[in-house]
């Protein structure tokens, strides 16, 4: 099988990235430095992350809003133009799809999914919407960390004016961009959609600055993990509805004609998503089962890692509801090790999003 590259590929190379295999896609894992470094340097100063593997799907056409709020818990129709919202796609069964961002750049619906379902989301969406278009002709470039905002202004002072989840077509070194100011790491940030043949040049520009580094997939999953942000195939998938994912803010309470309205509306959470704080320095990974004090199996962890800004282990896990008791303590067994790990609060690091004063 051929993987696909990005028009990154060899810019990752001469930042001798180590690359990986990641849905169908050669990507950066790290650079010279590593994840920690990496994660360090995001949180501090601004780091930038190549994301083109992730799909970019235009729905257009006077409808376009209901047709997809007919597929999704969210009732898009309120978006206006120039606002995103998170929302995830739904089964008859109440489980998830995929999770997505949806933007109303004033003209069309821009869906961002996830690199892994691409080809099934798009296929899904073919059957049930008019005017569906996967665009593989664009890049899209996240620029995140404290100082992004400093950064990317100095090339464009209008990304000033957006807070968390508005967007706007903005020009940068006279390549047209759609901007918006979303993230997957918790920190302040940019995505930016461009043309794969200007991705290149807007890339270098930036990490030019002393303050930008490249960041891989490795330092991208700690990131969110840390932030408490989900990631489908771990926290999310087709057997996990909204409510118990935590995820109940998506809904529009009225919005009833989605698949598994029924399901979700009516859900009593038996179990729920977790923060666990690991007590010593070993990581419990996806999969590892947890047990009360007395033994019983009550949940299984779907992701963990260390946590560099915290210093230690830590992971997300589904517990069963009768169990659910902030600041109780479970335990796993790794590597024939028991490993006890607390209850905690998510997210484990606070988000820094910049949002508008009311």
């Amino acid at each position: 099988m051929q993987l696909n590259r990005t028009a990154l590929y060899a810019l990752h190379q001469e930042y001798q990235a180590k690359m990986v295999t990641f849905a169908g896609y050669q990507m950066p894992l790290y650079y010279q430095h590593g994840i920690i470094h990496e994660h360090k340097h995001t949180r501090t100063k601004a780091g930038l992350f190549d994301i083109s593997h992730m799909g970019q799907v235009f729905i257009s056409g006077t409808s376009a809003a209901e047709q997809i709020s007919r597929l999704t818990p969210t009732d898009l129709s309120r978006l206006q133009p120039g606002q995103q919202k998170y929302t995830v796609l739904t089964n008859p069964e109440g489980g998830i799809i995929d999770d997505l961002v949806v933007t109303n750049t004033g003209t069309e619906l821009v869906l961002v999914v996830n690199a892994a379902n691409k080809a099934k989301v798009v296929q899904y969406l073919y059957d049930q919407v008019s005017y569906v278009e996967l665009r593989e002709d664009q890049a899209l470039l996240a620029l995140q960390g404290p100082l992004s905002e400093t950064i990317l202004k100095d090339l464009a002072p209008e990304v000033a004016d957006l807070r968390f989840m508005e967007a706007a077509k903005i020009n940068i070194l006279g390549i047209t961009c759609d901007i918006s100011r979303s993230d997957y790491t918790g920190e302040d940030g940019f995505e930016i959609s461009l043309a794969n043949d200007q991705a290149e040049v807007l890339a270098r520009r930036l990490v030019q600055s002393d303050n930008v580094e490249f960041i891989g997939l490795g330092a991208r999953d700690t990131l969110r993990l840390e932030a408490g942000l989900c990631l489908h195939g771990n926290e999310l998938d087709t057997k996990i509805t909204p409510v118990e994912a935590g995820l109940s803010w998506i809904i529009t309470p009225e919005h009833s004609l989605y698949p598994g309205a029924d399901i979700i509306q009516q859900t009593h959470r038996l179990r729920q998503r977790i923060g666990l704080r690991v007590i010593g320095k070993i990581p419990v990974r996806k999969g590892a089962v947890l047990c009360n004090s007395d033994g019983a199996v009550v949940g299984k962890v779907t992701s963990g890692s260390f946590a560099p800004t915290l210093g230690t282990p830590i992971a997300m896990a589904y517990i069963e509801n009768a169990y659910i008791n902030h600041g109780m303590h479970l335990y796993s067994i790794v590597r024939n090790k028991r490993v006890e790990l607390v209850v905690t609060k998510l997210p484990f690091v606070a988000h820094r999003y910049c949002r508008r004063s009311t």
